[in-house]
């Protein structure tokens, strides 16, 4: 990048080219969203049509759902730019890596999370999720999925050296991932008992401010440990 370039063009210019990269490689963005829509169908399968049963696992099999389907496109958020050369680029460029990571997590979250919130309320008709719990459902999507692609990203940066580093990779943040689990069922749980959830967005929410604050320059520091 020039060195008079700003930072918001920087991150702008990053965004845009992982969109635009992602398009052109449709796979990367309907894998995800293929898994969620078959894990989350198969499950009425499993453990039976009965609607109360299923109205009462709805919320960890969809949550359970979209973490494992943002993981599964979380291995390639920087390992084209680790193959072709581009990732030693943004370490040497003039910009903080913090904000250029911010960017292509961010393409991610728009590529992975974004479809992810849209199907999944159409998916919970199909689990009989109670219909108070819709709002609540959203608002736990909406809060958590870019933390999920905050925290995979660190993990991430740290296996992007590594041939074989996905199974490496769900060791490092699956337990990362827990908490905001619990709490988005929890929420999803309550609403749908008529109890408010507001605590527990709170909880996420103050998890995502503190994933924005603090990721993306263990990120950073991820990235320039891995490729030395």
């Amino acid at each position: 990048m020039k060195r008079g370039i700003s930072f918001t063009q920087a991150f702008f210019t990053l965004l845009q080219r992982d969109l635009k990269i992602a398009v052109r490689h449709r796979g990367d963005i309907f894998n995800p969203l293929l898994f969620f829509i078959m894990v989350v169908t198969l499950f009425p399968l499993g453990i039976g049509p009965e609607p109360q049963m299923l109205a009462r696992v709805a919320p960890g099999i969809i949550w359970v759902a979209a973490l494992l389907a943002s993981m599964l496109s979380l291995e390639r958020l920087f390992k084209a730019d680790f193959s072709d050369g581009s990732l030693e680029q943004m370490l040497l460029s003039p910009q903080p890596l913090s904000i250029l990571v911010l960017a292509k997590v961010l393409a991610h979250w728009i590529l992975t999370g974004v479809p992810l919130i849209i199907i999944a309320p159409l998916l919970a008709v199909l689990l009989n999720l109670d219909t108070n719990s819709y709002g609540a459902l959203i608002a736990t999507l909406t809060l958590g999925t870019p933390v999920l692609s905050l925290l995979g990203a660190i993990g991430v940066a740290l296996t992007v050296g590594l041939r074989k580093g996905g199974v490496l990779l769900s060791l490092l943040i699956l337990p990362l991932y827990i908490p905001v689990l619990i709490f988005a069922t929890s929420a999803i749980d309550a609403a749908g008992m008529n109890l408010p959830y507001d605590g527990q967005l709170a909880i996420i929410g103050a998890m995502l401010i503190g994933s924005l604050t603090l990721a993306p320059f263990a990120i950073g520091a991820s990235l320039r440990v891995s490729t030395n």
